[in-house]
């Protein structure tokens, strides 16, 4: 698995798009459509690719450095839903 490309100006942290994605993921929603809907205007990208990035973001360990909380509460629900299977 590919680590997320980082910016010019963080050769060892995050991208911006890819603390978007985070803070997208930090935030609460009301339904499924809001949240749809939100990654579309703020991200500019598909809902299937949002979940595609933030799944790789679970496994980086720059996103953990970054965001902990969100990333382990990520990781447990993924862990969960990997274990009903």
């Amino acid at each position: 698995m590919t680590a997320p490309t980082n910016g010019p100006d963080d050769p060892d942290g995050l991208s911006d798009r890819d603390r978007a994605v985070l803070a997208v993921e930090r935030q609460s929603w009301p339904g499924p459509g809001t949240k749809e809907r939100a990654i579309r205007e703020q991200l500019g990208i598909s809902p299937t690719r949002y979940y595609q990035l933030l799944n790789a973001l679970l496994d980086d360990r720059r996103a953990l450095a970054e965001d902990p909380v969100t990333v382990n509460r990520l990781r447990r629900v993924r862990d969960a839903r990997r274990g009903r299977r």
